[in-house]
């Protein structure tokens, strides 16, 4: 048990939503987003701060696209940029360290065994699966790998010039469910009406021009390049993008719909339960032990669950029903919840 306390994200409970419409056509994969295999998605709302509305809006535009047909799950990003650069180049470098945009997949939405993918301007890519989140101890993966992963980057400027007409950098990227089926629900693609959580992140360090090229801007305080930013599709309320259970929801639909999503109720009651992990984690990081004490936990927000807490000195399950009625949402001690 990973005995540390866990950080309560400080935003309401509202994660973004995207319809994934069909594809119609076989795409060729070339970085452009420009051409008819896009032309029937919407595009999300552009990223804004990883942290919300707690901070201003990003400065530059990121905006994405979602399709699937029988074999892909497809992903196109628009990021306006006027410094378009990059310097790694090996496979499962941490892309990050360069500015860069990256994909974050739960297929089952139960926060653990998920995916991230990172490429930068280059088109080098580090992927990953996720065993748990880093709070509920992890590990990182890095020798999985998505078997038959296309990408591609479109540059429309130059890369590592600062004296080009640098307008946007581009990218597509194809994802097999042959890979993506191994962490979903009964071990399959998704199917018309089913959702999968899913969150980007774009990169975003400060850099200068010196002797024509970019550098990070140092922080004369440190000697270290100041922190970059991290603008997201939905929201995270923290600075982590290891919360899975605040990604958006990818509904996957065909020519009959659906046209728009509602999450069941049973995904607040899902979020309330998370609040009650958050807390639980925290009260046994102060007091070396956990506690049965709902009301403590709860304070006086106004909840729809009715929780039961179970504790042994190690471990503590908290549930409570479905909003039907029919079955039991549960959490215990590492974040896994579930519903049987």
């Amino acid at each position: 048990m990973n005995s540390s306390g866990v950080m309560e994200p400080n935003i309401e409970y509202a994660p973004k939503h995207y319809i994934c419409r069909r594809a119609t056509e076989s795409l060729v994969l070339d970085g452009r987003v420009d051409k008819s295999f896009w032309a029937g998605a919407d595009w999300t709302d552009d990223f804004v701060d990883i942290e919300g509305d707690l901070r201003p809006k990003p400065t530059k535009q990121t905006r994405v696209k979602m399709m699937w047909d029988d074999e892909y799950f497809y992903f196109a990003a628009e990021l306006i940029e006027d410094q378009i650069w990059a310097t790694l180049t090996e496979r499962e470098a941490v892309i990050f360290y360069d500015n860069d945009f990256e994909i974050f997949i739960d297929p089952d939405g139960d926060t653990h065994q998920y995916y991230e993918f990172e490429v930068n301007a280059l088109n080098t890519v580090w992927d990953l699966m996720l065993v748990k989140p880093y709070r509920d101890g992890g590990p990182p993966v890095n020798a999985w790998d998505i078997n038959g992963l296309k990408t591609a980057v479109h540059i429309d400027g130059e890369l590592n010039r600062p004296d080009a007409d640098n307008r946007k950098w581009s990218v597509e990227v194809a994802m097999p469910w042959t890979s993506l089926r191994e962490c979903a629900p009964e071990g399959r693609p998704p199917v018309k009406d089913e959702f999968w959580r899913v969150n980007f992140s774009r990169v975003q360090w400060r850099t200068e021009v010196k002797d024509g090229e970019y550098t990070k801007i140092l922080n004369p305080d440190t000697g270290k390049p100041f922190p970059e930013d991290n603008w997201v599709w939905s929201p995270m309320g923290i600075i982590n993008m290891h919360y899975p259970e605040l990604w958006g929801y990818v509904v996957f639909a065909d020519k009959e719909g659906p046209e728009q999503f509602e999450p069941s109720p049973d995904e607040r009651m899902k979020w309330e339960l998370r609040k009650l992990y958050y807390r639980e984690r925290n009260y046994f990081a102060e007091h070396g032990e956990f506690t049965t004490d709902v009301k403590m936990l709860m304070g006086d927000e106004s909840w729809i669950i009715t929780p039961t807490i179970e504790l042994t000195s190690r471990l503590f399950q908290i549930s409570a029903p479905s909003s039907d009625g029919t079955a039991t949402i549960y959490i215990r001690e590492d974040g896994k919840l579930w519903k049987e």
